[in-house]
């Protein structure tokens, strides 16, 4: 089937985005979800003091962003790290497979989706790093990989690969069944000296459909950010991985190798989680944290924007003292459904003074932020509820002008891909697409 096909408005791939609502595949978990009650985010928690403090003293907006998110996530900014930005999907798997054919110890890989056309590539590079006696060990998502054959996963256990499968669609005897509790993070940890993340999925969907019409954007490569980190937060990497499979309760690992030391004049950064679990999840209070200190930009890229209230309310409020407020959103999406419930808000925000760029000519998948031009954020959490609430997300969170200028002109080259939405000409949209808006709106929190 072409890829074209399976990606047409209204129907989605195998293996597709857990927070689809018009998935055919597994029809009864919406009824499931609806069961689960209504999803309520956290509050930010940063304190008028701490706001005053940064407007007080502009050039302190930094180290009170660091000192918030070191206090959420209960972890530091770790110095002397090297951090290289990896733009689209090859630029990505180029980078992982490197990374695997170069480890000599251990690899550790989580991911969301691992398909049968890229997951049987990376398969037979994680099966030759294991006859080489490196230790792999794979986590990968029970939803996210529903229409990969078994057979791939079969062949990866014969060569010696540990695979876990993440949270099972139907009642099991390992873990607690839930439908909602997804693994959406993508990582991989090679010898405890390398971390990628970011938003690449292991899928056939980040090159050009073969055969396919360049001018047919849903045959067009994925659009999408990752991160090569070197350094010692590459230990707080391994100890997200580390804690996913003991709650997963896979075979006992040892502990992984030690990470390196510190790089000089290296970068910070904090490796940080949105595990569901404890019901403050930690990449959305830090994010709403550094928008309510921010004093010049906030320019946000997501890959599903359904923005929940708190989060809304951040934006407009940043806007409307001055902050100059940008999200770049997708025009083209596996679900019309969650376009259309983002787009339900738009005109609050736009009468906020935020500015929203909808991506044009492929599908926009990366998950990207970057605030007053010091303080960014490259990871797996999408801006909407279900990244919020109910995924298990990881985000790297980087410190500095130089990585954030690197940001910066990526977020300029995607504006220019973008189009750029208009109050006056929004406010003359159709019937049919308020409507639709309104449709969505009911489902919003499972998205």
């Amino acid at each position: 089937m072409p890829r074209s096909a399976r990606l047409a408005p209204g129907r989605l791939r195998p293996g597709a985005r857990a927070d689809a609502p018009d998935r055919r595949q597994l029809a009864a978990w919406l009824a499931v979800a609806l069961l689960t009650g209504c999803a309520t985010p956290p509050t930010p928690g940063v304190s008028l003091d701490i706001i005053a403090e940064a407007r007080a003293d502009p050039s302190r907006r930094l180290e009170l962003m660091r000192r918030q998110g070191e206090r959420f996530a209960h972890a530091p900014f770790l110095s002397g790290n090297r951090v290289e930005l990896l733009i689209d999907g090859p630029t990505s798997f180029a980078a992982l497979a490197e990374a695997i054919r170069s480890a000599r110890s251990r690899v550790d890989m989580e991911t969301y989706e691992f398909d049968d056309v890229a997951g049987a590539e990376f398969a037979d590079i994680l099966l030759a790093a294991r006859s080489r006696g490196v230790e792999v060990n794979l986590i990968h998502d029970a939803w996210g990989t529903a229409g990969t054959t078994s057979t791939l996963f079969d062949r990866l256990r014969r060569g010696g690969v540990q695979v876990l499968e993440y949270n099972p669609l139907f009642p099991n005897a390992r873990v607690p069944f839930d439908v909602n509790d997804r693994d959406h993070r993508k990582l991989l940890c090679a010898d405890g000296k390398v971390a990628i993340t970011g938003g690449v999925n292991i899928t056939q969907f980040y090159q050009d459909a073969p055969g396919q019409s360049a001018a047919d954007p849903q045959d067009r490569a994925w659009r999408d950010t990752d991160v090569r980190i070197e350094g010692p937060v590459v230990a707080q990497f391994e100890q997200y991985f580390m804690e996913t499979w003991r709650q997963q309760k896979g075979p006992a690992l040892a502990a992984p190798p030690p990470a390196p030391a510190a790089f000089p004049d290296g970068t910070l950064v904090q490796a940080i989680d949105g595990a569901p679990e404890d019901g403050q999840p930690l990449i959305y209070r830090t994010l709403l944290a550094a928008i309510a200190l921010s004093g010049r930009s906030v320019h946000l890229t997501t890959g599903f924007f359904v923005p929940t209230p708190d989060l809304a309310h951040a934006l407009q409020a940043a806007a409307r003292r001055g902050v100059d407020v940008q999200v770049i959103v997708p025009s083209l999406s596996e679900s019309d459904t969650a376009i259309a419930a983002g787009r339900a808000k738009y005109g609050d925000l736009l009468e906020a003074g935020v500015k929203l760029h909808e991506f044009q000519g492929r599908v926009l998948h990366a998950k990207t932020a970057v605030i007053d031009g010091m303080w960014s954020a490259v990871g797996s959490s999408n801006l909407d509820w279900r990244s919020t609430v109910w995924n298990n997300e990881i985000d790297a969170i980087i410190l500095g002008t130089d990585f954030g200028g690197r940001l910066e002109a990526v977020f300029r080259a995607d504006i220019a891909d973008s189009r750029t939405i208009d109050l006056a000409h929004w406010r003359r949209r159709s019937l049919l697409e308020r409507l639709r808006e309104l449709k969505a709106k009911l489902v919003e929190e499972l998205l």
